[in-house]
């Protein structure tokens, strides 16, 4: 299949797939005419590259699952490089988690202290004007 045809299946852009290309991520065969041409293999892996993607992953961290693909595994989850780019990638969000909890605890604490405070009225400070 053309480069056409790959990107609309995968619902990507041709931009994209030669990007792919040109980071190694993806082979393009070329026709006598100089077309790039892919098969379903190729239509695989950039499924793979999309959906890690979709769930987080950089374009970068997709590769060892590229690679374990090509290397005729059923998913690309089969290796031990993919497994290390999942735990790194998990610790990385429990990381942002935990940021954003204590962020959570700081405002329930500051919240609960202005809920303390009986309101008052608010003053709305006149604008200094200079003459």
């Amino acid at each position: 299949m053309r480069i056409g045809e790959l990107a609309a299946r995968t619902g990507t852009t041709t931009r994209a797939l030669r990007f792919y290309e040109s980071q190694g991520l993806l082979d393009a065969r070329r026709a006598s005419n100089g077309y790039r041409e892919y098969d379903e293999d190729d239509y695989r892996l950039v499924n793979e590259i999309l959906t890690l993607q979709a769930v987080g992953l950089s374009l970068e961290d997709t590769r060892p699952f590229v690679e374990c693909l090509r290397a005729g595994h059923e998913t690309g989850d089969s290796c031990a490089d993919s497994i290390e780019v999942y735990q790194r990638k998990l610790a990385e969000v429990d990381a942002c988690l935990a940021r954003l909890n204590d962020v959570r605890a700081g405002l329930l604490a500051k919240l609960a202290g202005a809920l303390k405070t009986p309101p008052g009225p608010c003053v709305v400070m006149p604008e200094n004007k200079e003459s």
